[in-house]
């Protein structure tokens, strides 16, 4: 197997022979909505929502079992070859001396494949993409002849139109075909079903699929194969179909045809290809409402020279969108990171699904998601991100849980109907970590004063009442007993969250686990278990939320907020320890807000309010230290979770074996619980316990050799897969990024080398560019592009790595390089967005020292200053000495 090679600073990459590695796909979409998946052999799907698959759904298995692919074909005196790979014979061929050559080269958002027949003499280049602005996949296909005679050549598509939802996938399959309606344009095959297939009730359909085709200069197709039937032939397949090796006769334009499986046949005029001449098709597959916008495609897109034209549009888009770039001693290293900074976008663009990996969901994002996307957003393109973060609170209940169901765009957050208690114990959590980062890389700290609704639905206590007054009528948001909707500002929706999150605790006092907390798969706990892993986390945040009160303090001597508030701020340090009170304090709170708020407002000093919090987090942290701590003898770590029926889940069993899980050990250096010599231990205990560097680096946990059914469905699966013991990207990064704020470089280091070696190894990691969901036991990338990881891996090297970050709206350097990240000048580099304003920082090591070796000047380039600067062409070397 030959590894991936990088072809330059952009991040494009070349692999041979990719065909030889099990599910590889890439992502293709556009900001309008479309979203592809396209694998080497042009297989994958293509759609717009859950709702709208132009191509048939598939899942990660579906890329080497089905044949139902995009195709192009071609027809020879000699024979029938498929440009995409994707034939009988070629299947047959594969792995003996007969196989065709061929080669993958792909950048952000564009694919090329070159194959090459010797048998025939024919060469294909297939280069795919979709328009940043339009719904619509694009296929250049380049053939040319290689040989040294004339060829003679008739080119055909074959697009087989799934045009319906998802969910017909196994559910009215055959029937929904019944609604299709298919006509022949001249360039084409459009499909448009007559309705929308729900048993729950069907819909008037308006969408449109379509597959049109052009020869280079805009030449029309000789006919079309308009049905999968038509096009096989009887007893024919998708890697043999008959009216491709039988020569069988398309059907004209105009043709209608209905109630078949549709296909996007596309047959063109034959041509004769002297040596080393060469033919160009076009082919178009997208969804639209009108068929007037379909024209108006068909007309952007139909000849070679337009194509050409909007893929360079397109490459250069997207290259404009990652405004990062790294420079260190490591080429490889800084192209790969192009790809891990573009892979938010993909986030914004998929969500969670539409990936074949990620065949879960419905499509959109969560609650972590929404906030998690935003770190990438606040270091490439800030200024929309404040505007985000207000809608973004809307999603907030008063009771401090969240809506979980998330609409299109932003601030768009749907009632859970069907009376499911969801709550992720660690949901409030990330808003205030996103915020702090948006307040120090913008300086906006007055956005905590800005007013936000509150969510409503029937879902109320927490999770664990229903709100049996509440009706579509009262509408999602949050009313007084007056019946207006009621606003509390960000810092109120902050405050109710930490402070209800505070009070909810278990057995041990540690804050309760509920539906999960950030590992979503410890989902059988709710009754009993507890996360000491975020009740750290809740811990740091509630410091950091201090720090931000007593810096709103230099403006003003009191806050606003809603007088039931005052429920969450009663009771002092005595009570903390007592489990029942802290309860009784919570039921008080919640069951006061369970329909109505009273609308009224009391005022509370900053102060006060300063000092609450951090007398609640310094007893945090002392509780935590003294119940939670672990010890092997040698070195030690913390106890993560409580399972439900209240037993620690970490420790050294009686048979001398070692639980340990890293989301506990992560959460506690983040947050400044653990101690210094605790961090120290930690590693120690990681290394020992949870690293194989052969895996990628840290796992999540050991292996617990037991179901538990007391915990979470993760340990049903196999030990190394997903959240059981594989390298989890997301939680290793943060436990890099803890480190590094700790001061423990070399560690952190460890960890952000391991997942970059592991996945530029190709060999091991068999995926393209970019950071997985996760490595498998055997190294292997899981879950490709759509994971949170990339968002901490970026911040992490931009702000703890080289040291860039803001505070207060200053632009801060403090770097943490170690020796090898240096080129053979002694300088790493950096370019990047602050304040609207293009900035190349470059860190000087000219002695080639270590970290801890050398020294840094904390540089601090000021608001004001920053605005006296031009947009761009922004240089501030920093020497170490």
């Amino acid at each position: 197997m030959e590894p991936i090679h990088f072809l330059d600073d952009d991040g494009t990459f070349t692999l041979n022979d990719p065909e030889a590695v099990s599910c590889l796909y890439f992502p293709l979409a556009s900001e309008a909505g479309l979203k592809s998946a396209i694998t080497p052999g042009l297989g994958g799907d293509c759609k717009l929502d859950q709702e709208t698959f132009l191509l048939e759904p598939v899942s990660s298995e579906n890329l080497h079992t089905s044949r139902n692919t995009r195709n192009f074909w071609c027809a020879t005196e000699e024979g029938c070859w498929s440009a995409a790979g994707v034939s009988a014979q070629q299947e047959a061929d594969r792995f003996t001396s007969c196989q065709d050559e061929s080669a993958l080269t792909a950048g952000l958002m564009w694919q090329t494949v070159e194959r090459e027949s010797k048998r025939l003499g024919l060469k294909a280049e297939i280069t795919s993409f979709v328009p940043p602005q339009d719904n619509v996949e694009i296929m250049e296909v380049q053939l040319t002849n290689t040989g040294t005679v004339p060829r003679n050549v008739t080119g055909i598509a074959a697009v087989p139109i799934y045009g319906r939802s998802a969910d017909n996938l196994r559910d009215h399959r055959n029937v929904t075909s019944m609604l299709h309606r298919i006509k022949t344009t001249d360039h084409g095959v459009l499909v448009k079903p007559t309705m929308s297939f729900d048993e729950k009730g069907h819909r008037e359909n308006r969408k449109i699929y379509y597959v049109l085709g052009s020869a280079g200069t805009g030449e029309k197709p000789a006919a079309f194969y308009p049905t999968v039937e038509g096009f096989l032939g009887e007893g024919g397949t998708f890697l043999k179909p008959r009216a491709v090796y039988e020569g069988a006769e398309g059907l004209p334009a105009g043709t209608k045809v209905n109630g078949r499986e549709a296909m996007g046949g596309i047959c063109f005029p034959a041509v004769t290809l002297e040596p080393g001449q060469s033919a160009e098709y076009i082919i178009l597959l997208g969804v639209s409402e009108d068929e007037a916008e379909i024209d108006r495609v068909l007309s952007s897109f139909h000849t070679v020279e337009q194509v050409r034209a909007a893929l360079s549009v397109t490459r250069a888009h997207w290259q404009e969108q990652v405004n990062v770039r790294y420079h260190t001693g490591n080429p490889d290293f800084d192209r790969w990171m192009r790809w891990v900074s573009f892979q938010p976008f993909l986030r914004r663009l998929y969500g969670c699904s539409f990936l074949p990996h990620h065949d879960y969901g419905r499509g959109g994002r969560g609650w972590r998601d929404l906030w998690q996307d935003c770190l990438s957003l606040l270091l490439m393109d800030p200024q929309n991100v404040g505007d985000m973060i207000r809608k973004n609170f809307g999603g907030v209940r008063v009771d401090g849980t969240n809506a979980t169901i998330i609409g299109a765009g932003d601030g768009n957050f749907i009632a859970d109907r069907n009376g499911i208690a969801r709550v992720w114990m660690d949901h409030a959590l990330w808003p205030l970590m996103t915020t702090k980062l948006y307040i120090d890389q913008t300086g906006d700290l007055d956005i905590l004063n800005a007013p936000a609704p509150y969510f409503k639905d029937p879902q109320a206590l927490r999770g664990t009442g229903m709100d049996k007054d509440w009706n579509d009528a009262y509408g999602n948001r949050q009313r007084t007993e007056g019946g207006e909707i009621y606003q509390g500002t960000i810092l109120e929706h902050l405050l109710i969250q930490h402070l209800a999150a505070f009070y909810e605790v278990g057995a041990h006092n540690i804050f309760r686990l509920r539906g999960a907390d950030w590992n979503d798969a410890l989902d059988m706990a709710a009754e009993h278990g507890e996360s000491v892993a975020f009740t750290c986390a809740y811990a740091g945040n509630l410091r950091d939320l201090a720090g931000l009160l007593r810096r709103m303090a230099k403006e003003g001597d009191t806050v606003s907020l809603l007088e039931e508030v005052q429920e969450l701020l009663a009771g002092g340090p005595a009570i903390y320890p007592d489990i029942p009170a802290k309860t009784t304090i919570l039921e008080r709170y919640t069951r006061r807000c369970i329909h109505n708020v009273s609308g009224r407002t009391v005022r509370v000093s900053f102060q006060e309010l300063a000092e609450n919090l951090e007398i609640k987090a310094d007893w945090l942290m002392e509780h935590l230290r003294r119940q939670e701590w672990i010890s092997d003898g040698e070195n030690g770590w913390f106890n993560s979770y409580y399972d439900n029926h209240g037993r620690p889940v970490e420790g050294v069993r009686p048979d001398g074996s070692v639980r340990m899980m890293l989301t506990g050990q992560v959460f506690a250096i983040m947050s400044g619980t653990a101690e210094d010599e605790q961090v120290a231990a930690i590693a120690r205990s990681a290394d020992r316990y949870l690293y194989k560097k052969e895996a990628g680096g840290y796992r999540l946990n050991t292996d617990f050799r037991e179901l538990k059914f007391d915990m979470g469905r993760m340990f049903g699966f196999a030990y190394g897969e997903k959240e059981n013991g594989a390298v989890f990207s997301h939680m290793t990064v943060m436990y890099a990024n803890a480190l590094y704020r700790r001061g423990f470089v070399r560690e952190g280091y460890k960890a952000l080398l391991a997942l970059a070696d592991t996945a530029m190894d190709f060999q091991t990691s068999r995926i393209y560019p970019g950071i997985p969901e996760y490595f498998r036991a055997d190294g292997r990338g899981m879950y490709h592009y759509l994971t949170g990881a990339a968002s901490w891996y970026m911040l992490t090297v931009i702000t703890q790595v080289f040291g860039v970050h803001g505070e207060g709206g200053d632009l801060v350097i403090e770097p943490k390089l170690v020796r090898e990240q240096f080129d053979g000048n002694g300088e790493a580099a950096i370019d990047l967005s602050f304040a609207g304003k293009q900035f190349h920082v470059v860190i000087a090591n000219p002695e080639g020292k270590d970290f801890g070796v050398y020294r840094a000047p904390r540089t601090v380039l000021s608001r004001e200053e920053i605005n006296s600067l031009p947009e761009s062409g922004n240089t501030i070397r920093v020497e170490l000495t």
